[in-house]
């Protein structure tokens, strides 16, 4: 019995095959598309952390809920990511200038990112949902040991201000240098 199938059909079907499975397995191989965080350093030059990198690196796992400036308490979770002082680790700054996707941005002090009683971590996943599934990640999440972050013992107007949602990117920024050239001068005394 002779088949009618003709070898050049075959292999242009397998290469179609292969065509159509390849990219899918690499992009498999490779984790989900999704977010990463840029950090841009001193010198202008930019590191992109991803899903994959951020979780190697050292962190937290807590329960934790912030204060809004109206007093409400929002956000409550149990949120897991890398301490953010991991990502600026050997980097000189004064604070971190952390932009959100959306544009908003917050400028976090030094002693703020790096305070042991207020653990800051930039958490990838909230009640066992990781990013992309979790769409408010990667966020900018501030977790003492009692899990709350009111305005009063923050000693700000709103905590929740601080928990920057999917950030983009992480600039350390120095007090006095060029590095702040998107701040207005100081005014002078006359």
């Amino acid at each position: 019995m002779k088949s009618d199938i003709r070898p050049s059909w075959l292999l242009g079907l397998v290469a179609m095959a292969l065509a159509m499975v390849v990219p899918l397995a690499v992009r498999i191989a490779l984790g989900p598309p999704g977010k990463e965080v840029v950090r841009v350093d001193a010198n202008g030059e930019s590191r992109r952390f991803t899903l994959a990198a951020l979780g190697r690196l050292p962190g937290l796992t807590r329960q934790g809920e912030v204060q809004n400036q109206f007093g409400n308490w929002r956000d409550a979770g149990v949120y897991r990511g890398p301490f953010v002082r991991e990502l600026v680790a050997g980097l000189p700054y004064d604070e971190l200038l952390v932009e959100a996707q959306d544009g908003y941005a917050a400028t976090i002090s030094r002693e703020r990112v790096e305070d042991d009683a207020y653990p800051m971590i930039l958490a990838t996943s909230c009640d066992g949902v990781s990013v992309p599934e979790w769409e408010d990640g990667p966020r900018i999440v501030v977790l003492p040991e009692s899990g709350r972050v009111s305005n009063a013992e923050y000693g700000v107007v709103s905590a929740g201000s601080t928990w920057v949602k999917n950030v983009a990117r992480i600039v350390p920024r120095r007090r006095g240098t060029e590095i702040l050239d998107d701040e207005p001068p100081a005014e002078s005394e006359p």
